[in-house]
């Protein structure tokens, strides 16, 4: 087995890169990604509801500049009360 800890993730920047984000509600979720990315252009698409219909989850893409770029986002996301979950 692949110990993928072992490995660094090479990437060629500028790249599109994909968020799986996680809210309770259309609105709450696009509030989030609003306060995040501010003016940077993005693409964000519906992916699934949960079983019970809780949660909602969307697909956020968007260019990143570089590493930094592509971790701060994702802290961010992580950070912001109206995201449930980023991956």
């Amino acid at each position: 087995m692949i110990d993928l800890s072992q490995h660094k993730l090479e990437l060629n920047y500028p790249c599109a890169w994909e968020y799986k984000l996680i809210g309770y509600s259309h609105e709450e979720v696009l509030k989030g990604v609003k306060d995040v990315l501010l003016q940077r252009e993005y693409s964000l698409l519906p992916s699934k509801v949960s079983k019970k219909g809780k949660f909602l989850s969307f697909t956020l893409e968007i260019i990143v500049h570089n590493e930094d770029d592509r971790v701060t986002i994702y802290e961010l996301f992580d950070r912001h009360e109206s995201i449930k979950m980023v991956l």
